[in-house]
């Protein structure tokens, strides 16, 4: 009984130094600014203000580009209690965090790992996982992972004690996961891998038991594809192509992307938002080395399957499963800037600690009691320099300028960092900056229609340079013609130019043919008629249409008010 007690104590001291770690690494960030997609989110997330907001979310895929609606609802909830202050969204990403790294341990400790702590320990506060937490718009990955944990423990006891209660709950919490984030939609495929681990082989029963889990996973990975193909169709997607090349150039990157991805793990200095993007040379024998190393130690391993490698391939098959949307098989868009992003390491990090942990123990084992002690000295250096690590990279996620300039220095040939950087130097009123940067991110990646368009704002506030501003817009519109905001950039510039005003007049008609309920072309357009004699009743026409779309909206109300009756 004392034991028992002893034991719960420690474990309660345990949780608190996880917690304390993870508060110490977060700190910084806590106050951190919106960066990059938060905006997308969040600010500029129109559905936020949609009195339906939630039963489209549930119930209207397409009404968003993902189809993640725990996620959304989850969203909405923080808009309404925090608005645009940020410190109510870290806190919530950093505890789901915390709780993450418990259930870690929990999972670790099923598999009989008397260090499973560590491994909670290691998740906590990991670097590559900062992007995660310190991002807002990774809540998909925090609040999906505690879920996806609790199904897979309950998946385990049913495995040890066939209750179907165990069961029932797993494939209820995997919906609550997938919900969250469809990544999730390895877990079949890990539960096989599991019963393989525990017996050697696959029978009939274990894929009748991961039956249920492969047609949820496939339903909703349906329908979240479906989702985004028509939110993409109202809403035209305006990253630039980048061609990755054939199957064989697609099969040498998934090489060389698990392998990066391998490596960052146990060498996680200066973690990047956008890693540099290599060359991929198939028909180079060099480009295809990874899967040859991969495939003999695969080899190894499953020699030694009676033994040791059991539990290797399943550390490591839980990595490869995990990442494997993410390895450069397809052509994802962000692919378009980079080939790795660290917040997709979230998951898959959990088998390479595993393993981590579990050849520790080994190797403890086999040391005289001297030598384990250095050993534990050894592991607590690292978990310290990981820590202030961590904490180093927490710093930078805390604003744009910070964020996109660090990046800037590791990966000058960035061109999207370059543009995010040039966005900010912009709100800043930074001008002179923000155009160098954004000229320097066309030079890098001219088929990016944004970065003409944002570059016309920036030349738009020095008069002498509208000229140079509506040659941006034009470009703009010429890389994508269905862009609402370059057609009115391009108005509200005209309409500062003596003589354009028809043509103005005539790109807000574009805009708003584009986007009817786009409230500031409204109120640009009613704002441009207005200066026209005889025009007075259509300006009064669009600033009223600003208002119904958004009652709020006090300028147009004021243009009403000062018009003649």
């Amino acid at each position: 009984m004392l034991t028992e007690v002893s034991s719960r104590w420690i474990n309660f001291f345990r949780a608190l130094l996880i917690a304390a770690a993870t508060f110490l690494v977060f700190y910084p960030a806590l106050h951190g600014a919106f960066l990059w997609d938060d905006l997308l989110y969040l600010p500029g997330n129109p559905l936020l203000q949609d009195p339906a907001r939630l039963w489209k979310a549930w119930f209207l895929p397409g009404s968003y580009f993902e189809y993640y609606p725990l996620e959304q609802t989850v969203q909405w909830m923080q808009w309404r209690l925090c608005g645009s202050a940020t410190f109510g969204y870290h806190v919530t990403n950093v505890l789901l965090h915390f709780v993450g790294a418990l259930l870690v341990w929990r999972l670790l400790g099923k598999f009989g790992l008397r260090w499973a702590w560590v491994g909670g320990l290691l998740f906590a506060v990991h670097p590559l996982n900062v992007e995660s937490v310190a991002y807002i718009a990774e809540l998909k990955n925090t609040l999906s992972l505690p879920p996806f944990l609790l199904a897979l423990c309950a998946y385990l006891d049913f495995e040890e004690h066939h209750r179907r209660r165990d069961y029932l709950l797993s494939l209820a919490l995997f919906v609550v996961a997938m919900l969250c984030k469809i990544t999730m939609a390895a877990f079949p495929f890990l539960i096989l891998l599991y019963a393989w681990w525990k017996r050697g082989r696959l029978g009939l029963d274990d894929f009748k038991n991961a039956a249920p889990f492969l047609a949820i996973s496939l339903i909703l990975a349906a329908t979240t594809i479906w989702a985004g193909f028509l939110y993409t169709q109202r809403d035209p997607a305006h990253l630039p192509l980048f061609p990755i090349g054939n199957g064989l150039t697609h099969l040498a990157l998934a090489g060389q992307i698990f392998s990066f991805y391998f490596a960052r793990f146990f060498w996680p200095v200066d973690p990047l938002p956008m890693y540099p993007r290599w060359n991929i040379d198939p028909t180079s024998p060099l480009a295809f080395l990874p899967w040859l190393v991969a495939c003999a130690l695969f080899f190894v391993l499953w020699r030694r399957r009676e033994t040791w490698g059991r539990s290797a391939l399943l550390g490591l098959g839980f990595f490869v499963l995990t990442l494997l949307p993410f390895s450069g098989l397809l052509s994802p868009s962000y692919m378009n800037f980079t080939w790795i992003m660290d917040h997709f390491l979230y998951i898959p990090l959990i088998g390479l600690i595993g393993l981590a942990v579990a050849g520790w123990e080994r190797l403890q084992s086999r040391l005289a009691r001297p030598f384990r002690a250095v050993s534990t000295g050894l592991i607590s250096l690292v978990l310290f320099l990981l820590t202030v690590e961590a904490q180093d990279v927490a710093a930078v996620w805390t604003n744009p300028t910070t964020l996109w300039s660090y990046t800037l220095v590791h990966n000058p040939g960035a061109w999207l960092a370059h543009y995010n950087l040039a966005n900010s130097l912009r709100d800043q009123g930074r001008f002179e900056e923000a155009i160098s940067h954004y000229q320097t991110s066309i030079a890098l990646q001219p088929g990016y229609d944004w970065t003409y368009n944002n570059l016309g704002l920036a030349l738009s506030h020095f008069p002498e340079r509208l000229p140079e501003a509506v040659a941006e817009y034009r470009e703009a519109l010429r890389l994508q013609p269905h862009s609402a905001e370059a057609h009115n950039n391009l108005a509200n510039a005209l309409t500062q130019m003596p003589g354009h005003e028809a043509e103005a007049l005539g790109e807000y008609e574009a805009a708003l043919r584009e986007r009817p309920d786009f409230v500031a072309a409204h109120y640009n357009f009613g704002v441009a008629l207005s200066k026209i004699s005889g025009k007075g009743s259509e300006a009064r026409a669009q600033f009223q249409d600003a208002l119904r779309i958004s009652p709020g909206f006090a300028p147009a109300q004021e243009m009403l008010d000062q018009l003649p009756r």
